[in-house]
């Protein structure tokens, strides 16, 4: 199995240049042999508050097409984040398009300090992925800040927890430290996806990575460009290789 995780460093407002960078960063993965491409917090969008509203996607949305086409080509499962408005409701949200054109949804469940001005928070659409042997949940940034997240996936038999997210370089020690004690407690390999850059006017720290299932960082990339972390799983071990 060979999984990616796509560092991006999103242009604000700009969800054309955002998407076409995810075209790209797919086709790669592709090459690689990639089953899965998670992209960061609101990836398609760039994490904005504000602006939610006029940068929000539907679950029909024609933007997506293109990824859905893409999915189907290169026999992937994409994860790529937005603002997502679901009936009368606002979240942040990660798309999840299957290779048979399909389409699911995964929202955050626990907001960062701010966010409910926005979004709120909803435990109503939390997918379960299958893909090959491996059991596979999604989080949303500040879902790893509360210890009930990966508990909860954990009792689902996640055997891999995929956290999109965006956090500055402040943030990323803490991070690193909660994924890895997650992933051993919880015999859980992680595989998470930050952004590199500027995004929403802030820092963002980079340093996507991922984690055997016994809690051991297996491989990171930098703090500062752009690129592809590929896990690949032979023979029940983890290796990873960075590509910028």
């Amino acid at each position: 199995m060979i999984l990616a995780s796509a560092q991006t460093k999103p242009t604000r407002y700009n969800i054309k240049k955002n998407l076409h960078d995810h075209y790209r960063m797919i086709e790669v993965a592709g090459d690689y042999g990639s089953k899965l491409i998670a992209f960061p917090e609101m990836s398609i969008t760039g994490y904005e508050r504000d602006k939610a509203g006029e940068l929000a996607f539907s679950k029909t949305d024609s933007r997506l097409d293109k990824l859905r086409t893409l999915a189907a080509d290169k026999n992937m499962i994409i994860i790529a984040g937005a603002p997502i408005k679901v009936d009368n409701g606002m979240f942040i949200g990660s798309f999840i398009l299957f290779p048979d054109q399909t389409l699911s949804f995964y929202t955050k469940q626990f907001l960062h300090h701010g966010e409910e001005d926005y979004f709120s928070p909803s435990f109503n659409f939390n997918p379960l992925l299958e893909l090959d042997d491996e059991r596979i949940s999604l989080a949303i940034c500040a879902d790893i800040d509360n210890p009930l997240h990966p508990e909860n996936a954990s009792k689902l038999n996640t055997s891999i927890y995929i956290p999109s997210i965006f956090f500055s370089p402040v943030g990323v020690p803490d991070a690193y430290k909660n994924l890895s004690n997650y992933a051993s407690k919880y015999s859980m390999n992680i595989l998470m996806s930050n952004f590199c850059g500027e995004s929403w006017g802030k820092p963002s720290g980079g340093r996507s990575a991922f984690w055997d299932s016994k809690g051991e960082l297996i491989g990171s990339m930098n703090d500062s460009d752009p690129g592809l972390l590929i896990a690949e799983k032979k023979y029940e071990q983890w290796n990873v290789k960075c590509f910028f």
